[in-house]
Order: C-alpha cells, then sequence, then structure tokens
C-alpha cells in the first residue's frame, strides 16, 4: 500500500538571493526524499513558500525607502527561479501573503487563546529614543548573554543556536540609528510555553530516529526549562492580531511562519479541487510528516511548532527534524545572506548545469557536520566521478550496443556466474540505498548507488565485449545487456539525485516519458527495445573555464 509523506520546507526570507548554504542545507534533501519517495510510488505533498513578514524584509526596505512589498516581490521571483533551474519539486510554493495564509494563522492564535495557550501580559521592551519607535528582535544586535558572540540578533546568536529575547543582549544597538536602546513598556500576547514543557518532553524522548544533534539540542533546551515568549511585536507589517485593541500591532514572523506548513497544506488542497484534502496529511496518524531545515532552526520545529499543534489539537505532530549543520566557504567562514556572504545559487546555475549542481552538492551534505564548498572541487567531482563513474559507463554501453547492435538490445541469454552476480548487486542496492533514503542519509544513498557503478565499470572491463564481440557475439550480447539493465537499475537509484539527465535516459532507453513508471525496483530493458543513439548526459569542465558562464 502506498504511504502518504508530507515534506515540509524551511520558508526563507523573501528579502535576498539564495546561496549555496541553504540549498545544500533543506531544499534539495527535501526534494531528493520526496523524489525517492515518488518513485517508490508514495503520495508526496511537498509544501513551503516565501516568509514575507521577517523584519529582515522591513530592515531591507528601511535602507531602500521603500515599501516591503517592494522587496517582497523583487527576491520572491528570484526564489522561484532557483527552484525551477534546480528542480526543487514543490507540490507547491506559496508565501505568506495570501489571504489563506492570514486566514489560517489568525485561525491558529484563537485557538490557543481559547485553549489558554496564550495570554496577554505587560513587559518592557527595547525602544529606539532616535528613531522614536518599538524595536523588533531582528533590529537589534548585541552580544550574546549564553557565549559572548557580539554580533547576535534579538532573537537568535548564530554563533551558538539559543533562542533569545532582545532585552536579554547585553550592549544592545539599534540597526536604525545605532543608539542604546532604552525600555518601555507594552502589552503582547505570550505563548505559554512554560505549559506544555512535561509534555513536549514525554514526546521527544520518544524520537530515537531523530539525528542525534537535533535530539541532543531540544533535549538541552528542555532540561533549561522553557519560558513563555511573546508572539507579538510592535509592528504594521505582518498578519493582524484578531484581537480588539491591538490594531496597532502584528502576529511575529517565528509564529506565522511555521504556520506557512499548514497554510500551505491547505492552499494546495484548494488548488487541487479538493479543499478538504490537507486533512489526509495533517489528521492521519499514519502519515510521516518531515521538515527539511538548518540547524539555526531546530528550536522552532522541535519545540515550539509541536507545542502549537499539540495545543490546537487533531493535527500530527513532526515525525522527524533532518536539520541539517552548515556548508561553509572560504576556509570556513560561513555562508550567510544576512552578511552578504556566500556563494549565491543563480550564479552558480549560470556556470553548471543543475545536475552537476545537485550531484557536487548532495557529495558535501552537511549532514552531520560542518562542510565545505569549494568550486574546484565539484569541477573535479564532475569530471572524475559524475563523468567518469557513472555518465562514461552510460555512453559506452549504449554506444556499443549501436555499432554493433544496430541500436537494438540483444538477448542475454543464459547468464554467466559474473553477470548474475552483478545483476545481484543491482537489485541488492535498492534495499541499501533505499534504506538510506528512508533515513534522510542522502550521501550515503549516493555512495551506495555509485558502488554499483563502479562494480559495472569492473564487470564491462573485465568481461570485455568490444573484443568479444569480433569472435564470441554471444558472450558480448550477454555483456551489454547485462550492463544495460545494471544501467537502467542505476538511473532509478540516480533519479532522486540527477532528475534531470536519468530522465533523458530514460526516454533513451525507449522506455517511454515518465520515469516515475520505473519505480524502485529493478526493471530489465526488454530485449528487442531500440535504443536512442548514444549521447553524453554531462560534459567535462575545463578548469580554466571554471567560472564563466556556460
Amino acid at each position: 500500500m502506498p504511504e502518504r509523506i508530507l515534506v515540509c520546507v524551511a520558508w526563507p526570507y523573501a528579502n535576498y538571493l539564495l546561496h549555496v548554504g541553504q540549498a545544500a542545507g533543506a531544499y534539495l534533501p527535501s526534494d531528493i526524499f520526496a523524489r525517492f519517495h515518488r518513485l517508490k510510488g508514495n503520495e508526496v505533498l511537498m509544501v513551503s513558500g516565501s516568509d514575507c513578514h521577517g523584519t529582515p524584509i522591513t530592515v531591507a526596505a528601511d535602507k531602500e525607502g521603500v515599501d516591503p512589498s517592494v522587496i517582497v516581490e523583487r527576491y520572491h521571483a528570484k526564489i522561484l527561479e532557483v527552484w525551477e533551474r534546480l528542480g526543487i519539486s514543490f507540490d507547491l510554493y506559496t508565501s505568506t501573503l495570501t489571504e489563506n495564509h492570514y486566514a489560517v494563522t489568525q485561525d491558529v492564535f484563537l485557538k490557543l487563546k481559547e485553549n489558554d495557550l496564550l495570554y496577554p501580559r505587560t513587559e518592557e521592551y527595547l525602544f529606539d529614543p532616535v528613531a522614536e519607535r518599538f524595536l523588533p528582535d531582528r533590529y537589534v544586535e548585541g552580544t550574546c548573554p549564553n557565549c559572548g558572540y557580539s554580533e547576535a540578533r534579538g532573537d537568535q546568536c548564530d554563533n551558538c543556536g539559543k533562542t533569545l529575547d532582545a532585552v536579554d543582549l547585553l550592549e544592545p544597538r539599534s540597526k536604525i540609528s545605532g543608539a542604546t536602546p532604552i525600555l518601555k513598556p507594552s502589552e503582547h500576547y505570550f505563548l505559554r510555553q512554560s505549559a506544555m514543557e512535561d509534555r513536549l518532553k514525554e514526546w521527544v524522548g520518544k524520537q530515537a530516529h531523530w539525528r542525534r544533534n537535533v535530539l541532543n539540542f531540544t533535549l538541552g533546551m528542555l532540561n533549561e526549562g522553557l519560558k513563555d515568549r511573546a508572539i507579538t511585536r510592535d509592528l504594521t507589517w505582518g498578519v493582524p492580531v484578531p484581537v480588539e485593541g491591538y490594531e496597532g500591532k502584528r502576529i511575529y514572523v517565528w509564529f506565522d511562519a511555521v504556520i506557512g506548513y499548514l497554510s500551505a497544506s491547505k492552499e494546495w488542497a484548494q488548488r487541487s479541487g479538493d479543499p478538504e484534502a490537507w486533512r489526509l496529511y495533517w489528521e492521519d496518524p499514519a502519515v510521516r510528516s518531515y521538515y527539511f531545515i538548518g540547524k539555526d532552526n531546530i528550536p522552532f520545529h522541535t519545540l515550539i511548532w509541536p507545542m502549537m499543534l499539540m495545543g490546537y489539537g487533531g493535527l500530527n505532530v513532526p515525525y522527524d527534524v533532518p536539520a541539517n549543520q552548515y556548508v561553509n566557504f572560504s576556509a570556513g567562514q560561513k555562508q550567510s545572506k544576512s552578511k552578504g556572504t556566500g556563494t549565491w545559487m543563480l550564479d552558480l546555475l549560470d556556470t553548471y548545469a543543475a545536475d552537476v549542481v545537485r550531484f557536487y552538492l548532495t557529495t558535501v551534505l552537511p549532514e552531520t557536520s560542518d562542510t565545505e564548498f569549494r568550486e574546484d572541487d565539484l569541477i573535479r567531482t564532475n569530471n572524475d566521478v559524475l563523468i567518469a563513474t557513472w555518465g562514461n559507463l552510460a555512453n559506452r554501453v549504449i554506444s556499443m550496443i549501436h555499432r554493433n547492435f544496430d541500436g537494438v538490445v540483444p538477448r542475454a541469454g543464459t547468464l554467466s556466474p559474473e553477470s548474475q552476480a552483478i545483476l545481484d548487486e543491482a537489485k541488492a542496492t535498492f534495499t541499501a540505498a533505499g534504506a538510506e533514503f528512508e533515513a534522510c542519509h542522502f550521501r550515503a544513498a549516493l555512495q551506495e548507488a555509485l558502488k554499483l557503478a563502479q562494480a559495472a565499470n569492473r564487470y564491462l572491463d573485465e568481461r570485455a565485449p568490444w573484443k568479444a564481440v569480433k569472435t564470441d557475439t554471444a558472450h558480448a550480447a550477454e555483456t551489454l545487456a547485462t550492463a544495460l539493465n545494471v544501467i537502467n537499475s542505476l538511473k532509478a537509484l540516480l533519479y532522486p539525485v540527477l532528475p534531470f539527465s536519468t530522465a533523458q535516459l530514460h526516454e533513451d532507453l525507449g522506455l517511454g516519458s515518465d520515469i516515475l513508471e520505473h519505480g524502485w525496483q529493478y526493471r530489465e530493458v526488454p530485449a528487442g527495445t531500440k535504443l536512442a543513439p548514444a549521447r553524453p548526459m554531462y560534459t567535462k569542465i575545463e578548469t580554466e573555464l571554471a567560472g564563466a558562464p556556460a
């Protein structure tokens, strides 16, 4: 029976170009995972959208002297371009500016308020005496009280990952005027996190399948104790607070953004023609939901969003949160759009084919520790692994079948032990790689496929069909038919990582236009199938051309 899988992907702020670290941190892994499950025949819903309410957007708008909507419109289009060119296969990529999102967010707010998990409280907040306005968290920088990092934001420290309140910062400074903020009272709604602590501890304690860093970080925060946290701010940009007297305030971004997973699912259902279809993914306890994020977003997805879902009632909490570490560049410097450092995805895609980028980034996915992006390593990986191990294998076998069998797949006949062994290895690889894909170990899954490709190359070299065809046509036919069946397996095994080139190969093998029809299983290319002429799937990259547009 097919399963239903909900794939939720972090919502990027629509205020800057996307960099390599973001793509490798959340979007490529989620797409690999979704494509794998679709190939298995499962029903997948993959959703995300542009976060349009974050204070980074209003900060950018203030710098340019424009309305925040101008910033959003500009960068939302650029984000969509990256997804299309990189092949990120969202079922819906939307934004937090839709009427639907506003309605769902306000519904969640009111339900939590009704269930006594939201309550009003007056506290003192940072106020810029020069700009004469309250300062949302992202408008304040200072020294982290936990680790001493001097450039911590008012909502979170990028160095130690701890969530913060702006008033906790040491030596705070306004990003608007540079002035030292003062404290002024204001009333806001607070999320009663303290009331959910025991329930969260019990739930988190059962998540043995989570990545160790995710589980340990979450348990560490729970052991420190959860404080109630304000979820509204003195803002004019964002989802209005649906309470009388709060007309000049807005629901804060970290509360409204996570609700986007639910609102996007409801929007997808409406667009599909069945407005209730979202319930299949959110109310059925058999459905597994996966949240692909970077490590800086762990607490919002393992604590805050689960407590909101528990407080709302009747909705599935996350099954897994496979948060990634960081992809660094330039001697370990973190890729950061807020600091303007990194390799931008559109620049990368202007230079290299999408599957080349996807393949290399998969080899450096920061699944367990920080990794590094190096353009020279991308070129080496393309030339020495993608082409030499996989691309050339497919090309040379198809070329030999055209040269010696008129492009028609020959009959293998009775298989020799070595031919049977390589086919058995191909069948076993579906099990081994499938287990790694299921566990969100995408680098390991790719390595399982590449091990099979290496074995196929050895098989081909040992059998030497280009020599055998001169004296033993049956031997050559067996070898090439067997090798082609391994290639057909590799096509499916590599599809989640290399969707463009494997789809091309699927057509060239004369198997139809939809690669998903292959399924996650060993399948032979029937004898007598007419193959298209061999064509390279990838192009060798000359080192001196690196960085030049393709």
